[in-house]
């Protein structure tokens, strides 16, 4: 199979360089990756529209002096805005984006948040985290009322530093770069070299701010502080 890339060109993919020369094969991409940054690098997946066609699209983010993270976008219809999920309507739960909702549906615990494993088999070392309530459309961070938000990051925080130490990070990405409507955050490693620019330095998850406009955001910890950078596309800091 190979991938127009040049369809890629109006795709807008937070500040990242997007790369949209030429074609390739879908298996080829990691080499094609590797020629531009100038060596091997992490591959992650994520999906963006052009339009109503769905695309591969290369991107290059800074890790650090000479080297970029690339990101493989591709694989569908990624946006939640219009999300119409909704458990007191069944019929409605049926829809793929809606997958989510329906694990959050099966919970038996009475706990507000729980985690599952990412079940996606190319990110083994990923946790979810979700709360067991479903909020009104695209299920954004900021339905979330301000209390319940911060026990969110609080139970993520802690998972997170008993699963990877010092090392670890939680990132959510934006509601139009999501493909599931229930609100989750990805719990990883944090992959090395990844700050860049201006952070927001915070002292504590009640200080974690929603993201503006629907955006995402990744957070991780830094000589006491939790820094957080706001990012549509946000979980391929995190070892896949």
């Amino acid at each position: 199979m190979r991938t127009p890339l040049d369809s890629a060109r109006n795709c807008t993919i937070g500040t990242a360089n997007i790369v949209t020369s030429g074609t390739l094969p879908d298996d080829a991409l990691a080499h094609r990756v590797q020629d531009e940054v100038g060596g091997a690098v992490p591959i992650g997946r994520q999906r963006c529209r052009d339009g109503n066609t769905s695309i591969i699209v290369l991107v290059r983010l800074p890790l650090f002096v000479s080297a970029y993270v690339a990101l493989c976008v591709a694989l569908g219809h990624a946006d939640v805005r219009g999300c119409v999920c909704d458990a007191a309507r069944p019929e409605s739960m049926q829809s793929r984006e809606c997958g989510l909702c329906r694990v959050a549906e099966a919970q038996t615990s009475n706990d507000p948040f729980f985690f599952v494993k990412d079940t996606n088999p190319t990110k083994p070392n990923r946790l979810l985290i979700l709360p067991r309530r479903h909020f009104p459309g695209p299920h954004t961070l900021a339905a979330m009322p301000a209390e319940e938000r911060t026990a969110y990051f609080t139970v993520a925080i802690a998972k997170a530093r008993e699963l990877w130490g010092n090392d670890w990070g939680i990132a959510i990405n934006g509601d139009m770069n999501r493909t599931q409507c229930h609100t989750h955050m990805h719990i990883g490693k944090l992959l090395p070299d990844v700050e860049t620019g201006d952070p927001l330095v915070v002292d504590g998850p009640a200080a974690i701010p929603v993201p503006p406009e629907g955006g995402g955001m990744w957070i991780h910890p830094l000589d006491g502080k939790l820094h957080v950078h706001f990012a549509n596309i946000a979980e391929p800091v995190l070892m896949r």
